[in-house]
């Protein structure tokens, strides 16, 4: 009996092993052959092997790729952006044509200047001959006489004293097109939110810390979302040069935000630090050349040796401020950086 069920198991066995190797066999797969080569894994199996290496799950499932629809799509760095700094230099000189191709050697993105762009009194019979001579790459739109100008704005002046000259600062007025009310605006490039101002007694709106202009400046310095907040005008708040220091410009800058302060009027190059703000006086654009007084406390840097202008760079995680002479030798070098 016992050896009548062996049979029969041994039986069973044997015709359900053959049926495996049919069916194997329709399905064309050959189970001795059709061995997965270990020098050659299918793809399906590398995918797997990564995934585990990552995700520890005994049966990884795989994400789908992405399509052109759903594909992240980079975002790139901000780039560092560099511009020139002008101050004084409307004079249609040797020292303002020398400053200007050197201004131009180091292809900015764009200008800045601290006033007086247009001596000696503001006219417009002067104007194009003062700025857009040197400078008409740089102006949109630009409508002198000494070639094309800029496919957009790349030059952003502020008032000086001599710019007043002429009867309601027309002349410039006229000539410049700029944003907001045009003596005072603001724009940004970059990491940078740029603020100019007027700073002259004449000005409509007022100059004391508590005028019309300055609350425009308070406000939009808190709605700044920029790194950097750079200041600029004509009459200097701290200056240890022939005209001293403007006491009426020295407003809350640092308090209301402000990153760095940067005027004119001395036609000297002086950098200062007053309660942790850097200023700068940078008025060798072209003028008669000044000289120094006894330097005022935070005083740091001076020269009037010779024409130059400033050129800094800026990103996200720093300023860099130099004053460069005509012939091209860095004077002054100062950096502000962005801690967390």
């Amino acid at each position: 009996m016992k050896r009548a069920d062996a049979h029969r198991k041994l039986f069973s066995t044997t015709i359900a092993a053959w049926l495996i190797v049919a069916a194997l066999g329709l399905s064309g797969c050959n189970p001795l052959t059709d061995l997965p080569s270990s020098s050659a894994p299918p793809a399906t199996q590398t995918i797997a092997a990564a995934v585990l290496n990552t995700v520890a799950a005994p049966e990884p499932t795989l994400p789908p790729q992405p399509t052109a629809a759903t594909a992240p799509t980079p975002t790139a760095a901000p780039q560092a952006i560099h511009f020139a700094v002008i101050g004084d230099y409307g004079e249609d000189n040797q020292g303002e044509k020398d400053v200007s191709e050197l201004v131009k050697s180091w292809q900015p993105d764009f200008v800045i200047t601290t006033g007086d762009n247009n001596y000696p009194n503001g006219a417009a019979e002067t104007i194009d001959l003062r700025v857009g001579q040197y400078y008409h790459e740089f102006i949109y739109p630009y409508h002198g006489a000494f070639g094309a100008g800029a496919d957009q704005n790349r030059f952003f002046p502020t008032l000086g004293n001599h710019d007043w000259t002429t009867a309601n600062a027309q002349p410039y007025l006229d000539y410049f097109e700029l944003p907001g009310n045009e003596r005072y605006y603001d724009f940004v490039w970059g990491e940078v939110h740029f603020f100019a101002l007027d700073a002259d007694s004449r000005e409509p709106d007022g100059v004391s810390y508590l005028s019309i202009q300055a609350r425009w400046l308070q406000e939009r310095l808190a709605a700044s979302t920029s790194i950097w907040n750079v200041v600029y005008f004509h009459q200097p708040p701290y200056s240890s040069g022939y005209h001293g220091s403007v006491d009426w410009m020295r407003w809350p800058f640092a308090e209301w935000g402000a990153s760095a302060i940067i005027n004119g009027h001395d036609h000297t190059y002086e950098r200062l630090i007053i309660d942790g703000l850097p200023y700068f006086v940078n008025g060798l654009g072209g003028g008669p050349i000044y000289w120094f007084t006894s330097a005022i406390p935070g005083s740091q840097a001076q020269y009037s040796q010779d024409y130059g202008a400033m050129l800094v760079s800026a990103d996200s995680q720093q300023m860099v401020f130099q004053f460069i002479n005509r012939s091209g030798q860095v004077i002054d070098t100062y950096q502000i950086v962005n801690s967390p």
